[in-house]
């Protein structure tokens, strides 16, 4: 990243962002040993689960984006924390900082519970239909439909398939169906999702908002404009959030989630100060 932006006082490591960046590294470390040594999933605890879900708590809004899956996606997430938040904290201020740093984040919770009541619903429907007329043929458009990696993939859904497939007329295979559509609906509604990626999006959101000239090396290689790389990611994220690949485990709609609440409050900051910062 360029550097143009150099007033007295100028710090490259300010107070919030050095404690966002030690408070990461710590909750991750915690989450393997606590794992490890006293059995405590902190995913489970701390982790933002649907609020249909039996693990779900009102705190995990601010919770989840403390902690990561990955040392790829606590460093990627932290590194993109420093390169883009801390001239923005020098700019705005340690308070205004954590406020916008906090709020962009739980509005990426919002965002994300809300793709998922509506992504979950659907599924709920589905499984009330087939739940009024089970059959072969409607488990397995069921199936396909709303779980096509456990069509696709020889496991236990698709050896079950079978096997009632070479005994169509075998009562007890309908119940065990049942049982299969309960269980999955289950696992998905308690996924959870972690990650500071919403709130760092909406740091990024921030700094090409303010600084849309300013040139940020891509790879270290490739100088480009901070307002550009702001659209890439947004409609990356938006590309990748609509084409719902089933592989895909990523919270792309938490992002934008970040950038919206985040767009949001610069624009009322704005009207309220006369200035972005």
């Amino acid at each position: 990243m360029s550097q143009q932006y150099s007033p007295a006082g100028f710090n490259l490591l300010p107070p919030v962002v050095k404690n966002l960046l030690i408070i990461n590294g710590l909750f991750y470390l915690a989450t393997y040993t606590m794992e490890s040594t006293f059995g405590i999933d902190l995913v489970n605890l701390l982790g933002l689960h649907y609020f249909q879900s039996d693990l779900f708590s009102p705190y995990q809004f601010v919770s989840y984006m403390f902690l990561h899956g990955s040392i790829s996606h606590v460093v990627m997430n932290m590194f993109a924390l420093w390169m883009f938040g801390y001239l923005l904290e020098n700019v705005w201020g340690s308070k205004r900082f954590l406020t916008y740093y906090m709020a962009t984040g739980i509005g990426a919770g919002i965002v994300q519970t809300l793709v998922h009541w509506i992504d979950i619903s659907s599924v709920q429907a589905a499984a009330q239909t087939y739940a009024s007329n089970p059959t072969l043929e409607g488990f397995i458009a069921f199936i396909r439909h709303n779980y096509p990696s456990y069509y696709e993939a020889e496991g236990t859904v698709r050896t079950f398939i079978n096997e009632w497939s070479l005994s169509r007329n075998s009562p007890g295979y309908v119940g065990q169906s049942l049982e299969y559509v309960n269980q999955l609906l289950k696992l998905q509604i308690d996924v959870p999702t972690v990650g500071a990626s919403g709130a760092v999006y909406g740091i990024l959101l921030a700094f090409g908002m303010m600084f849309p000239n300013m040139l940020v090396y891509v790879y270290f290689l490739f100088p480009i404009k901070a307002k550009w790389i702001v659209i890439i990611y947004g409609a990356l994220e938006l590309f990748s959030g609509i084409s719902n690949n089933p592989g895909d485990n990523v919270a792309h709609f938490a992002h934008l989630g970040g950038m919206i609440f985040g767009f949001f409050l610069i624009i009322y900051w704005k009207k309220k100060t006369g200035s972005y910062s």
